[in-house]
Order: structure tokens, then sequence, then C-alpha cells
């Protein structure tokens, strides 16, 4: 990842009249990014399901379109960005790397994740994440993400507290 550049967020494109927080995000591999963040929550539509293939590195490509929609990205600005485009500054990177770890291992990993939408407004999900081998080897990832549960977001919330406080290491 580290040869590609993530594009800022730039003020026009922040959801209209609503004030943000201007963030630096380092991302795997020392990729920074300014990102514009709105604290306004984009419900989840009820019977839709997003799903997203990667390639091994984490770029996207495959976008359905309830993931186009909720994302306010265009597929065309999805397919070839890295996932983590999506990544909210309140989900503690520790979080991430376990999901690589529990992937990398050939296990499918499960969680809740605030994401990030490209107007800086956020969309909670329940995140499947599954790895996909042909012959043996590694080749994309697939996720499959639905509506959460809001008693689970609030239990997430309250374990990324205890992260960023220091009072769980993982």
């Amino acid at each position: 990842m580290k040869h590609l550049k993530l594009p800022d967020m730039l003020p026009e494109q922040v959801y209209p009249n609503h004030p943000y927080t201007e963030y630096e995000l380092i991302y795997h591999g020392g990729i920074n990014r300014k990102i514009l963040v709105v604290d306004e929550e984009i419900p989840y539509p009820d019977g839709r399901m997003i799903v997203s293939r990667t390639d091994v590195n984490g770029i996207i490509t495959e976008a359905n379109q309830a993931f186009v929609d909720i994302s306010h990205y265009d597929r065309e600005e999805l397919i070839g960005s890295p996932h983590c485009i999506l990544r909210h500054p309140d989900v503690p990177a520790v979080i991430f790397k376990d999901a690589w770890t529990t992937l990398s291992s050939g296990k499918t990993w499960f969680g809740y994740v605030k994401n990030l939408a490209k107007d800086g407004r956020y969309y909670w999900v329940y995140a499947s994440i599954m790895p996909n081998f042909r012959d043996g080897q590694l080749v994309a990832l697939t996720s499959v993400r639905r509506k959460p549960s809001r008693t689970k977001i609030a239990e997430t919330l309250e374990l990324i507290g205890k992260i960023n406080s220091g009072e769980i290491v993982l």
C-alpha cells in the first residue's frame, strides 16, 4: 500500500451545512490523509447487505450498489481504492490489526465497525470478512455487512473507549 496516495477530504465534500472536525489519519504503511468528520450517523438501510471484495492488499475490486449508496462514493472511486478509505478515526487501529491477523490465518473475522462516508458522516455495520482461497493461496477477501444491533453498537463503543483509555490492551 506504500505506493498509494489517498486523497484528502475537502470542505466542499462535507455534508451540507454541518460543522466538521479535521483529523490527520496515518494508515498502515505510513500513508497520511486529511479527513473531515461530521458527527451525524447515516442510518443503515433495512433489508440491504453491503458487499465488497478486495485483493489481498485491501484494494477494493468489487462493490455492490448498497455499498455505493451508503458510502456516498461513486463505484469508480471505490474500485482501486484501499478499503481503509472508509476508516473512521474513532475506531482504534488495533481492531483492524485483529481483523488482518484473523484473515491471514485463514479464518473469517466478524465485528462491528464505524465507517466514514465520503461526506464526513458515519455509518455502523456488522461485518463478516471471509478469506477467499484458490489452490490453497489467499487471493481475495469478501466482506458482507449487515444492519448492526444498536445494543452491540453500544457494547462496541464501550470497548473502543476502554481500548483508547488503555484499560484494555489487545
